[in-house]
């Protein structure tokens, strides 16, 4: 049975590295991008002191959004909420599918038990390589417990699994070098020109960049856990800062995928 799988996963992993260098060949154009504000309604996401992880989230998403819109003529903004309502993970990745996007981002906050940890993380799907990604992405995707019939639109994800992971990881090996340009790009951006903490380009298994046909990156934008972080991300001048930021970045990648300067 595991000589079964291994050739499977082989098989399948050779059609999507064929799809990839195929992509990478054509000439491409960032015309359509999907903003994707963490969490919404009934989900708060992580809790702060004075805080939601949803309301954050969502204001750092229409400023990213409002930013591209003011200054890209030819990029069409796509959102997955624009108001606090719920909307579930398999829709996020339907939106940015049905629209035939050239790139999702999903904004979200991020927590810990203790209250020291802060700090900015950028990731794209892959497999856990340490205890603190793979933590990140069990309460990322915690998310679909709130979802009706969950088991049945996510029959065969068992969180327990390796295979379920690397299943999960091949789904996005066609966009990974992308994914990848962009989250450094966003690092770079909240390091040298937003003063916040670099936590690095990370890879996890995220549910809601399991099923994005098109490079994909999960932005925790810092430490809710952390007071004098929440403070920040709640200001306006915070939010301001982290959007502007990604934005840079998304310009940067944007200019670099076409090929200009």
């Amino acid at each position: 049975m595991q000589i079964y799988i291994y050739f499977l996963l082989t098989f399948i992993f050779l059609i999507f590295s064929e799809f990839s260098y195929s992509q990478n060949t054509d000439s491409q154009k960032i015309r359509k991008v999907v903003i994707d504000a963490g969490h919404g309604g009934k989900d708060p996401g992580a809790v702060g002191k004075t805080s939601y992880e949803k309301d954050i989230c969502l204001a750092i998403a229409l400023m990213l959004g409002g930013y591209i819109e003011a200054n890209m003529k030819d990029v069409e903004v796509i959102y997955t909420r624009k108001t606090d309502k719920f909307v579930t993970l398999h829709k996020r990745a339907d939106i940015a599918n049905d629209n035939d996007a050239d790139l999702f981002i999903s904004i979200h906050v991020n927590s810990t038990k203790g209250h020291r940890a802060y700090g900015t993380s950028t990731y794209v799907m892959g497999l856990h390589k340490s205890e603190e990604n793979m933590e990140v992405a069990a309460t990322e995707n915690s998310v679909i417990l709130k979802e009706l019939n969950y088991k049945q639109k996510y029959s065969g994800i068992d969180p327990d699994s390796p295979e379920t992971y690397i299943i999960l990881n091949l789904y996005q090996n066609a966009y990974l070098d992308q994914s990848l340009l962009l989250a450094e790009k966003v690092q770079n951006q909240f390091e040298e020109r937003a003063g916040r903490k670099d936590g690095g380009v990370r890879q996890a298994g995220l549910l809601v960049l399991w099923k994005t046909t098109m490079p994909s990156v999960l932005i925790e934008t810092g430490f809710i856990s952390n007071r004098n972080e929440e403070k920040f991300l709640k200001s306006t001048y915070g939010q301001e800062i982290i959007a502007s930021a990604i934005f840079r970045a998304f310009r940067d990648y944007k200019n670099e995928i076409e090929g200009r300067k």
